[in-house]
């Protein structure tokens, strides 16, 4: 199996596994990443917003906090105000933050809804979660394949061997059987799980969704770069949650259409037709005694021997 994957991975082409993983995350990367769909695009901008929002309230609030203290300090004299209730001071307080809160939620809500419609998907690809695997089925095309940690990396885990950066940039973040996807194509995921609860998740997809035993998930995706993105399951669900890693491969429309025939099972050739042996033709003419009687008739008594056989059997006699 695993010849056939590597197979289905050169038959998929190098130009995607080279391409630059912009998605993946840095060392000392202190915002969030702006991914490669819409939806994490979305999240990224509303990310952003509410940062901006945040961070103006914070250098007023802030900077009035500290011109009062430098102000009105006592070193200067300054006596401290007696305050009473101020009708309109604790009205402004309080309907300045919740228009802030609904020109906020406005948006929010709007993106939102948009990561859960699926609707109008050109493919829809079901994940199912084991322990410790991923399953994937392309559904109407019957291909179908499990994904685990590959097998270099699992070497590693189990001989206790420090992993090296350099030999293995990947270490157990690279699977067997890469999920391999088209772009610009808007792709419904149903998720599900068949024994424990799993949690399928590529940050730069922008979502995460439960993988839940009895119950069918969807969410979906439209990848507009060709790359490879990286995820794992975050769902706690068992020692070997930590080794369940997940591959997505994005390539252009011509190239996943190539590869998911190569995944395709060869129709079996049909069996050659078997000729049926000649019948037995009977023999044109029978032998009178051995021809059967018309229906309703008696068959013919034994013709009687020739009278001139009787003297000489008498004579035989004597």
């Amino acid at each position: 199996m695993v010849e056939a994957v590597d197979g289905g991975r050169r038959a998929v082409g190098g130009a995607g596994a080279g391409l630059a993983q912009s998605a993946d995350p840095h060392r000392w990367q202190l915002n969030m990443g702006r991914g490669v769909t819409a939806s994490s695009q979305n999240a990224y901008e509303a990310h952003m917003i509410v940062l901006i929002v945040c961070v103006i309230i914070g250098v007023i609030v802030f900077g009035a906090m500290g011109y009062a203290m430098f102000k009105f300090r006592r070193s200067k004299g300054a006596v401290a105000a007696q305050f009473t209730h101020n009708t309109t001071a604790e009205a402004i307080w309080t309907v300045i933050p919740v228009l802030i809160l609904i020109a906020m939620a406005l948006p929010a809500t709007a993106k939102l809804i948009a990561m859960y419609d699926t609707r109008d998907a050109e493919m829809t690809v079901k994940v199912t979660g084991y322990q410790w695997m991923w399953k994937y089925d392309y559904l109407g095309e019957n291909v179908s394949f499990t994904s685990r940690l590959d097998r270099e990396s699992d070497r590693i885990r189990q001989s206790g061997e420090e992993p090296d950066f350099e030999k293995n940039p990947h270490y157990l973040l690279d699977v067997d059987n890469r999920l391999v996807l088209p772009v610009d194509t808007k792709v419904r995921f149903v998720i599900t799980a068949d024994d424990v609860i799993h949690a399928w998740w590529v940050p730069a997809l922008g979502w995460k969704q439960d993988a839940i035993p009895g119950l069918i998930n969807e969410a979906w995706t439209e990848i507009k770069t060709p790359g490879v993105y990286r995820g794992q399951c975050a769902e706690l669900c068992g020692k070997d949650h930590g080794f369940m890693p997940i591959v997505v491969e994005a390539v252009s429309k011509e190239e996943f259409a190539r590869w998911l025939a190569s995944k395709k099972p060869a129709a079996a050739e049909p069996a050659p037709a078997v000729e049926a042996a000649p019948a037995e033709v009977a023999p044109a003419e029978a032998a009178p005694a051995e021809a059967a009687a018309p229906a309703g008739e008696a068959a013919p008594a034994p013709e009687a021997a020739p009278q001139d056989a009787a003297p000489e059997a008498g004579a035989a006699q004597g």
